[in-house]
């Protein structure tokens, strides 16, 4: 395994307990050595760690990468960042840069459906620009009836799925539409659907927006990404987590407009 860790933006005792643990235990550890700098040096890197770091500079992260991955599929191999790795190498997956305004989408209710999230969504889409969903969460709450009353009796906790934000997409999709206007996003929009990121169960599904309302993604938390223009690296790593092959080998990569069909 290749093991991405981010070390803080302080000092050495910023790791994670487990980013520690994976530390202590691999057969080679590198220490990215150019986007950033910690306020300590390798040396007490080092001591703090208990292991030797093989410093990785811009030429060997960008012309020896394969120097980094030798061996990764039968042992273990460390590549510590400082600060977020996925900050500072955006090129795994959606491009950190590329992404435009964050949304929520929140529960709809039979006499309550607001439609404004979209409408940042579209923003987004005609800037070329990614959208990262978060989903709605309810805990503690109160029924409105309970309220009125005065009875400290909570509802049971909701924490919405990739599924019920798509279906809520997908109606707004079909108003927009008998409006006449010009759509944002269609069905065949690719996105990703992402739960319980960081745990040894994640659940990652990219597809078509009509595609990731079918997906079984199980637990919560969920969050949901809408794509911009894609960057052939970022297609190249959705293809990993493709629903259905076939809809990524239908993108052409040299026209960047059938990314934002």
């Amino acid at each position: 395994m290749l093991y991405f860790i981010g070390l803080g933006l302080g000092d050495a005792k910023d790791v994670t307990v487990r980013g520690m643990e994976v530390i202590r235990n691999c057969a080679r550890v590198y220490l990215e050595a150019y986007t950033s700098i910690l306020s300590v040096g390798k040396e007490a890197l080092e001591e703090f760690y208990g292991r030797e770091l093989i410093l990785a500079d811009r030429e060997t992260v960008e012309q020896e990468a394969d120097e980094i991955l030798r061996d990764a599929a039968v042992s273990d191999v460390a590549f510590l960042v400082v600060g977020d790795p996925f900050g500072q190498y955006y090129t795994f997956s959606f491009q950190l840069y590329n992404f435009g305004e964050t949304v929520s989408v929140v529960f709809w209710t039979d006499t309550w459906k607001p439609e404004s999230f979209y409408d940042k969504i579209k923003r987004n889409r005609l800037s070329g620009m990614h959208t990262l969903c978060l989903l709605d969460i309810k805990v503690k709450e109160q029924s409105i009836e309970n309220l009125m009353k005065g009875k400290k009796v909570f509802e049971p906790p909701r924490y919405m799925t990739v599924n019920q934000a798509v279906d809520q997409l997908l109606e707004i999709i079909q108003n927009r539409r008998v409006l006449g206007e010009e759509l944002a996003l269609t069905e065949s929009t690719i996105c990703v659907g992402l739960a319980r990121v960081g745990s040894s169960h994640q659940k990652i599904s990219a597809g078509t927006l009509q595609q990731l309302s079918t997906v079984d993604f199980g637990g919560p938390l969920h969050s949901l990404v809408i794509s911009g223009c894609m960057h052939p690296l970022e297609l190249d790593m959705l293809k990993l987590f493709a629903v259905d092959q076939s809809i990524f080998e239908q993108i052409n990569i040299e026209d960047s407009s059938t990314y934002l069909s």
